[in-house]
């Protein structure tokens, strides 16, 4: 992999989480490693360490990566994994999600995720799924597009019937680039690309990104060690609500509260990573602590 990725807000990870020599690890988007070599760095406990990715490209590097000091890491997308370590009774003191997509699979032209290479219409994260771009672009109806686009991409309503009735015109549309130049051919012009938002929103259908985040958030108290801390860093304002709307509500029951909320406000990336790590300005870290 000759692909540079660089975590995003590491840092601020590292100063939240605060991990402690001997402490055990839950990385459950583990991706190349980025956040995981630091904290592991620190705790020196590769054995009490998950590092987990749907992406079988990320766990052939991890697995090349830590051959000598053996972490444990499972294949699955986040609650699959989540649901079998609460199954297994396991805890642990740090807990990191990382919703993003890793930059090697946006920079890999054939994994489809970039309007800006062209490549067939793709962007699964696990390549064993079933469904991809392709099928939701070319087989899903105009109506359900619209849903998608307004939903996901948050584009306004007759917008996002806009894309998707000249989308259903100019059927097939096999590649990343006959996809964004016909978003670009009815877009005003704008600083950032038409494309960006839609194609966001597809790639979140593809995944299920958003019904995965809902059905893991209820199982991470439940993996913490009391005193230990969750870190979730989200790129997408639903991905945030959906972390912040849990938080609040697992740290709103008084004496029976799951959780205490340690970043009152998201932590997002200074100037100087925004310059250095473009991929960094849309993220957002909340931290909350198993009481």
């Amino acid at each position: 992999m000759n692909e540079v990725h660089i975590p995003v807000l590491l840092s601020s990870v590292l100063e939240y989480l605060q991990p402690q020599a001997g402490e055990t690890y839950l990385d459950l988007t583990a991706g190349y490693g980025g956040h995981a070599d630091k904290i592991l760095e620190v705790t020196q406990n590769y054995n009490g360490a998950v590092l987990n990715d749907r992406d079988q490209n990320a766990i052939d590097f991890l697995n090349a990566k830590y051959q000598k000091v053996k972490p444990k890491l499972m294949h699955d997308d986040f609650y699959n994994t989540a649901l079998r370590l609460v199954e297994s009774g396991i805890c642990f003191d740090m807990i990191l999600a990382d919703f993003g997509v890793s930059s090697p699979q946006l920079d890999r032209q054939e994994r489809g995720f970039s309007f800006s290479k062209e490549a067939r219409l793709d962007m699964r994260m696990d390549e064993s799924q079933d469904l991809d771009a392709w099928t939701i672009v070319n087989k899903w109806s105009e109506r359900k597009l619209a849903e998608i686009f307004e939903t996901y991409a948050e584009e306004r309503r007759g917008r996002a019937e806009l894309l998707a009735r000249e989308i259903c015109k100019h059927r097939p549309l096999n590649t990343t680039t006959e996809l964004a130049e016909l978003i670009k051919s009815h877009s005003p012009h704008t600083h950032t690309h038409p494309a960006t938002r839609i194609f966001q929103a597809i790639r979140i259908v593809v995944n299920d990104e958003l019904g995965i985040i809902q059905r893991t958030l209820p199982l991470l108290p439940k993996l913490l060690n009391p005193g230990g801390r969750v870190a979730i860093i989200s790129f997408h304002s639903l991905e945030d609500r959906l972390v912040k709307d849990f938080f609040k509500e697992a740290s709103a029951n008084g004496i029976e509260s799951e959780l205490k909320i340690i970043t009152k406000k998201p932590i997002v990336a200074d100037n100087i990573e925004n310059v250095n790590n473009p991929r960094a300005r849309s993220a957002k870290l909340r931290v909350a602590e198993k009481i």
